[in-house]
């Protein structure tokens, strides 16, 4: 019986706390005002630097600092890369002369402010930090 009510109290602590743990949002795709919707297979090839224009405009991707885990979470989910990979991969691109990887920016608010400010960026942000202005491009 003991043993029982041990069993009971742990999963009610356990309820309970996942009960009070934010939900975690989900990554979204925002891009300057001047770009139109975009499908995940074009999204990958603008984040692979296969893609450098879209619509007759040129995509100047983003991306967070390695390690991020934003960043971590966009290209599971997106990509289906870990970081490791994806660092991997563009390293190896600079290095035979096909492109550099998207520019980095440290925080929501760079990231913001670039995507608002120049024609042709495309990011990814959590849903929760999306200011209602944003021009969200993809969704999954």
């Amino acid at each position: 019986m003991k043993r029982l009510q041990r069993f009971l109290c742990a999963a009610w602590l356990l309820c309970l706390a996942l009960l009070a743990a934010p939900a975690m949002a989900g990554v979204v795709v925002v891009a300057h005002a001047n770009m139109h919707k975009l499908d995940l297979p074009t999204l990958q090839r603008i984040y692979t630097g296969k893609v450098i224009e879209v619509g007759g405009v040129s995509v100047a991707p983003i991306n967070f600092k390695a390690g991020q885990p934003l960043r971590q979470r966009f290209l599971a989910d997106y990509l289906q890369q870990t970081d490791d990979a994806y660092v991997a991969y563009w390293t190896v691109r600079r290095y035979v002369g096909k492109g550099v990887p998207p520019r980095e920016l440290p925080s929501v608010a760079d990231v913001i402010s670039y995507v608002q400010s120049t024609p042709g960026a495309v990011a990814y942000l959590d849903e929760a930090d999306v200011p209602a202005s944003m021009n969200v491009v993809l969704r999954k």
